[in-house]
Parts: structure tokens; C-alpha cells; sequence
């Protein structure tokens, strides 16, 4: 069983910083490309930003410049920096990550989902 638990979420001001973490556990064999996704009341779920097992990152153009993720590869952890936060970057903000879990003795391929942050921004 693999599970993704995001934190960090909470209420912040506009132009101020968050910094969302999101740890995976379980029988984990490896994890390839992580990613954050939000979704905001009354709207489809969102391309935030992902980074591959090697480092690279990709962001979507409104977060470039202001988002910024990275990982932990021995802590199986994905954090998203979020700066010059505007009120349009309130929503629920998910882990996603595409792995390869052991079960006995053999391994299968997920793409697993955490529950999910809120973040709130405003004055």
C-alpha cells in the first residue's frame, strides 16, 4: 500500500509564501516523475508543476517564476515553494506521483494521488 500525504497548506496574504511538502510511504520500489496539481472550487484540476527522478522541473506559465518545486529522492518527498501568492492560486493542491511498488515478490506500476492541501489566499 502507497500513500501520499501533503502538508503545509493553510490561509496566507496576498504576495506571501507557502511551502507545500508531500511525503510517499509504503512499499515503494521507485519513484519516477512527481508533481503538484490544484484545483479550485468550481474548476477542473490543474498542471501546477512536476520534476522528474533526475531533477528536472516544468511548470505551467502561471506559476513559472513564481512556484518552485523540488525533491527529496531519499525522503521520497516533493516540495512546492509558492511565492508572490495571488488570490487565483487558492485551491486544493495534490501530490501526484508515478511509481513502482512491491507486493510479495513481484512489482507493479501506480500513478497514486495524495488527499490533498488547502490553500487559502487572502487578505
Amino acid at each position: 500500500q502507497v500513500q501520499l500525504v501533503e502538508s503545509g497548506g493553510g490561509l496566507v496574504q496576498p504576495g506571501g509564501s507557502l511551502r507545500l511538502s508531500c511525503a510517499a510511504s509504503g512499499s515503494i520500489f521507485s519513484i519516477g516523475t512527481m508533481g503538484w496539481y490544484r484545483q479550485a472550487p468550481g474548476k477542473e484540476r490543474e498542471l501546477v508543476a512536476t520534476i522528474t527522478s533526475d531533477g528536472n522541473a516544468n511548470y505551467t506559465d502561471s506559476t513559472k517564476g513564481r512556484f518552485t518545486i523540488s525533491r527529496d529522492n531519499a525522503k521520497n518527498t516533493v516540495y512546492l515553494q509558492m511565492n508572490s501568492l495571488k488570490p487565483e492560486d487558492a485551491a486544493v493542491y495534490y501530490c501526484n506521483a508515478d511509481l513502482v511498488a512491491r507486493r510479495y515478490l513481484s512489482y507493479y506500476s501506480e500513478n497514486s494521488w495524495g488527499k490533498g492541501t488547502l490553500v487559502t489566499v487572502s487578505s
